[in-house]
């Protein structure tokens, strides 16, 4: 199969063994994967030949026999779409059996540098940690890992009645914040990004008004009653306790990977609460892949840009650097 692989430099496209699948395993035929702002960050420091791409779909090509550790079919079959998520755990453990699987202790990642990820023509994943995206594009189903990671921050934020809340940033997580926002009990959304194009998308995604990080000073008054970090920069999490009101809430989704320097007594003064987020629950992944079955949200609002593999080290550099893009989808079918 043809797979987009890191270089010392970027990426490269070349050709891999088919994968095969194991016990409780499933092979998919990609049909998109889409780049997170976690692939950009992990990309420089990975071996070369890694293939990267957490956030996809496909079709199932091939099944491989129960699993011993659970001893279930879980009643896929070859042509179901479905969208994966991009941990395998042990299946034996409470983080498990409770659906938290990213926090089992043996759980490994597809995507981020453990297991092969899906900026290929097929990839292998769990058949437990699957779910069907049926009665929609396949390519669209690449949405179910942002947009549970966006409800998962969502649900960890408590949003109460009439809340007024700031999103920073208005890359593809928070849009996805904002998705779930507009749904729920909040009052006033603002969201803050500096691109133009991004701000446009927040406005798609439910914003009640965009600012630029300029114009955000004179909006903040007395203090959001929620603040959800989603840029992942230094820089960010001093920019939110600047924000939040007196005994308000903090959520980081933002991964930043550098040093972060902020003066807690800013937290102090105002007894914030701060938590930091990651993943989501299998529960959390069903309900955003439901979401998407029934049409709700889907890539007229997430998406600015479905390009082939080859276009893999163009597209990162492209997102490295500022730019107007929404999430930007890697489809191995096109060109």
């Amino acid at each position: 199969m043809r797979a987009a692989v890191t270089t010392a430099d970027g990426f490269e496209v070349v050709e891999v063994p088919d994968p095969t699948p194991g016990p409780g395993e499933l092979v998919l035929r990609v049909a998109a994967n889409g780049i997170c702002g976690s692939d950009l960050s992990t990309a420089p420091f990975l071996p070369p030949g890694t293939i990267l791409g957490h956030e996809f779909a496909g079709e199932v090509v091939a099944v491989g026999p129960p699993d011993p550790a659970d001893g279930t079919d879980h009643g896929f079959r070859l042509g179901d779409h479905v969208a994966s998520m991009p941990v395998r755990g042990c299946r034996r453990c409470r983080a498990c059996l409770v659906g938290d699987i990213a926090r089992c202790p043996s759980a490994r990642t597809l995507g981020l540098g453990v297991l092969p990820g899906a900026l290929a023509e097929f990839v292998v994943v769990g058949a437990a940690e699957s779910v069907r995206v049926d009665g929609i594009d396949p390519v669209d189903g690449a949405l179910v890992e942002p947009l549970a990671v966006g409800l998962h921050t969502v649900m960890r934020a408590g949003i109460e009645p009439a809340d007024r809340v700031l999103v920073l940033g208005a890359g593809p997580v928070g849009t996805a914040v904002l998705h779930w926002l507009s749904r729920g009990v909040a009052g006033e959304v603002i969201s803050s990004d500096p691109s133009p194009g991004r701000r446009a998308a927040a406005l798609d995604a439910g914003a009640s008004a965009v600012h630029t990080p300029e114009q955000l000073s004179g909006e903040v008054r007395d203090g959001f009653d929620v603040v959800i970090e989603c840029v992942g920069k230094p820089g960010m999490i001093a920019a939110a306790l600047d924000a939040v009101r007196t005994q308000g809430r903090i959520v980081v989704a933002g991964v930043c990977l550098g040093d972060d320097h902020f003066m807690p007594v800013a937290g102090i003064v105002k007894e914030a609460s701060m938590h930091f987020v990651s993943y989501y629950t299998k529960t959390e992944f069903c309900t955003a892949a439901a979401e998407l079955n029934r049409g709700a949200v889907g890539s007229s609002t997430l998406v600015s840009q479905i390009v082939g593999l080859d276009e893999v080290d163009r597209v990162f550099a492209e997102l490295s650097a500022p730019n107007d893009h929404r999430k930007v989808l890697i489809s191995p079918a096109v060109g």
